[in-house]
């Protein structure tokens, strides 16, 4: 059974930086491609960043794109996303998605090609 369990969000003010971590179990972590998503209140689940199984492709919203870097560690099982330059309008849950198969080795941006996800972790950006 695949798990993914984030950590690292919390309240930090316009400006600041903050880094998330993406623990994955259960499989061979070089089996995914990984993602990062965001969810405001009311709005639905966008695409911040991917980066493909060995770490050599990323992608990235124009909104992150310059502020945010998506790195993984795969010998650790882990994913993380660097957030600087925090704006409020960053504010939302956090969540990672992995995917396996041949999309792993893909950057994707879509929530529907993704097969696993946690179950978030806050971020708030007070101005």
């Amino acid at each position: 059974q695949v798990q993914l369990v984030e950590s690292g969000g919390g309240l930090v003010q316009a400006g600041g930086s903050l880094r998330l971590s993406c623990v994955v179990s259960g499989r061979p972590f070089t089996s995914y491609a990984m993602g990062w998503f965001r969810q405001a209140t009311g709005k639905e689940r966008d695409f911040v960043a991917a980066i493909s199984w060995r770490g050599i492709s990323t992608s990235y919203a124009d909104s992150v794109k310059g502020r945010f870097t998506i790195s993984r560690d795969n010998a650790k099982n882990t994913l993380y996303l660097q957030m600087n330059s925090l704006k409020p309008e960053d504010t939302a849950v956090y969540y990672c998605a992995a995917a396996d198969g041949s999309r792993a080795m893909a950057t994707l941006v879509h929530t529907n090609e993704y097969d696993y996800w946690g179950q978030g972790t806050q971020v708030t950006v007070s101005s």
